[in-house]
């Protein structure tokens, strides 16, 4: 179903705001609506901008942010009731096709795009009875967040142009909008985007390609002076000086005319330039914006190529810091919020986790683990299983073969 089919079919008619029972909250909840309850409150910075100067534009930036949403939607989905692990079950499901258009790994990578470019990720419910049937990931730049009388979302405005399409929190049942935000110590209801920390790093690196293109543009060197020496100090007239101009532009600027001789007369000489060592910095500062906008994103710089960082021994050792830093401690907070949100549908029993066993990155760590636990002469069978996340082992057959 297209979007604005969707936004025809689920609007409805805006009702009463309920009255506030009187339930344990933050006393300082209505200070923070005071000045904005029932009226969106609006991103405070470009997100299209933000957008389109680095992820569209910047090769760094867009590299950080797919290294890591991949990574992190590749992590299988494990689920458990209590201390049984669950093999099939319809938030599995769910998670493993959120709609029909987008697989479980295509649905998170998009998910997690959005927070890392924008500081906000928002999801939308689609329920039948009750029951959460499919997931969309919404764009960011579209939502805004209607705080109620104590300070906490009551309503999410989803506009497209001047249609506008009011989700309430009201209601039986999961919420109809998740908000995965990161944190933002001078706003309330948005989260800040790792992009905006490294916008400094980010503009002086594109700001270094554009001049470098504008180099090789200019013949890939500096420009030089054409000097004029004529006899008892004469000048070029206007004329001549706007001639040998265009000619100079025409036929000896841009790279298709790099190395072409230059036919000097009537006591013309060419003075070429050069750039001092002091001059050639832009390259150092070009790398260092480069490895501030991997700092922003938590991504080591030796895995996307930057060379000058000697701070992990070799590129395992990047590898395994980048995924224990960065992308599962973003799965768990994934994961957390989805069973805040989903789980309690089927269940209060229902623990949403992940398996590390699946990530190649991790493979020592664990081998290191399974060579301890098996060496422990201390440990029963049954124990050493738990410690390496299985369950107890079955019992034997007694009329099985001896």
């Amino acid at each position: 179903m297209s979007l604005l089919s969707r936004l025809r079919h689920r609007v409805r008619p805006a009702a009463g705001r309920p009255p506030v029972s009187e339930t344990k909250a933050s006393r300082v909840g209505p200070l923070l609506a005071w000045a904005s309850q029932g009226r969106p409150v609006w991103t405070p910075r470009d997100y299209a901008a933000l957008a389109r100067e680095g992820y569209v534009r910047n090769p760094v930036v867009h590299r950080a942010v797919r290294l890591v949403g991949e990574a992190a939607a590749s992590v299988p989905w494990l689920l458990y009731e209590d201390d049984r692990e669950l093999t099939t079950h319809p938030l599995l499901a769910l998670l493993a096709r959120p709609n029909a258009h987008q697989a479980g790994p295509t649905f998170l990578e998009e998910v997690y795009g959005h927070l890392l470019v924008a500081g906000n990720a928002w999801i939308e419910l689609v329920a039948v009875d009750g029951v959460p049937r499919e997931l969309y990931a919404l764009r960011p730049d579209r939502m805004k967040v209607v705080p109620g009388p104590d300070g906490w979302p009551e309503a999410w405005d989803y506009g497209v142009g001047e249609r506008t399409l009011r989700f309430r929190a009201d209601g039986d049942g999961p919420r109809p909008i998740l908000q995965l935000k990161t944190f933002h110590p001078l706003n309330d209801h948005y989260g800040l985007a790792p992009l905006e920390a490294a916008q400094i790093g980010l503009d002086i690196h594109n700001q270094a390609s554009a001049w470098t293109k504008a180099l090789l543009d200019n013949s890939a060197r500096p420009s030089g002076a054409l000097v004029y020496r004529a006899d008892g100090g004469a000048n070029l007239s206007d004329e001549q000086f706007e001639r040998l101009k265009r000619e100079l532009e025409d036929g000896f600027q841009g790279a298709a005319n790099a190395g072409r001789p230059l036919l000097l007369e009537g006591g013309l000489d060419w003075k070429a330039m050069g750039y001092s060592p002091k001059e050639m910095d832009f390259i150092e500062a070009k790398r260092e914006a480069a490895r501030e906008i991997c700092l922003a994103f938590g991504v080591p710089p030796m895995m996307l190529g930057i060379p000058g960082d000697n701070t992990y021994a070799n590129y395992v050792e990047a590898n395994r810091a980048f995924w224990r830093l960065t992308v599962l401690p973003l799965v768990a907070r994934t994961a957390a919020a989805l069973e805040a949100w989903l789980a309690p549908v089927w269940g209060d029993a229902l623990r949403l986790g992940w398996d590390t066993d699946a990530v190649a990155a991790l493979a020592v760590e664990r081998e290191a683990v399974w060579t301890r636990v098996g060496t422990a002469d201390f440990l029963t069978t049954d124990e050493k299983r738990a410690a390496v996340g299985y369950g107890p082992a079955a019992p034997a057959d007694p009329g099985g073969p001896r």
